[in-house]
């Protein structure tokens, strides 16, 4: 199957050819000279390894910020586990975790943020996605959890906390 670049940017002319026996896609310049090629395997881990900010920013109802802090999960089993959270955000934690629970999990979470060490917030939680191995040597593996329910103040907090450390990291 032979694909036209009608509207990206910069390479308009150009041809994807996909072989799906060979499971590939070539890139084919305005004259139709080869450029090179990538199997499907390749492009399938570029997608997965894509920034997780912008995978799922469509997802997310609230903005994000990454923070270490120490979180408790359990599971409805009464499964407790400690870990660190990678980001945070009103919506939900990115846990760190070598074996993340699967999508659908159904959590109890319990945290303090670093400007409360004493007041413990708690929210229910679920496991949205999963990132099963370390990514690009900067990216943990870890689960996406989002807050099914959790207390206005504790979600305030969180909210406040989030705006006031993005601001920091991209002064307007």
């Amino acid at each position: 199957m032979k694909l036209p670049v009608i509207s990206a940017t910069g390479h308009q002319g150009k041809c994807l050819v996909i072989d799906a026996e060979q499971e590939t896609i070539t890139v084919h310049d305005e004259s139709g000279q080869r450029l090179g090629n990538m199997p499907w395997g390749a492009i399938i881990e570029q997608v997965l390894a894509s920034d997780d900010d912008a995978r799922f920013a469509h997802c997310r109802s609230q903005p994000r910020a990454p923070l270490a802090v120490k979180v408790r999960y359990t599971t409805p089993e009464g499964k407790q586990f400690d870990g660190l959270t990678g980001g945070v955000g009103g919506g939900g934690l990115f846990i760190e975790s070598s074996t993340p629970l699967a999508p659908g999990t159904e959590l109890s979470v319990e945290f303090a943020l670093p400007d409360r060490p004493w007041e413990k917030l708690k929210a229910r939680a679920k496991v949205v996605w999963t990132r099963i191995k370390p990514e690009r040597y900067l990216l943990f593996p870890g689960m996406g959890v989002q807050f099914v329910d959790i207390d206005e103040k504790a979600q305030s907090l969180l909210v406040e906390l989030v705006e006031a450390l993005n601001r920091s990291r991209n002064p307007s």
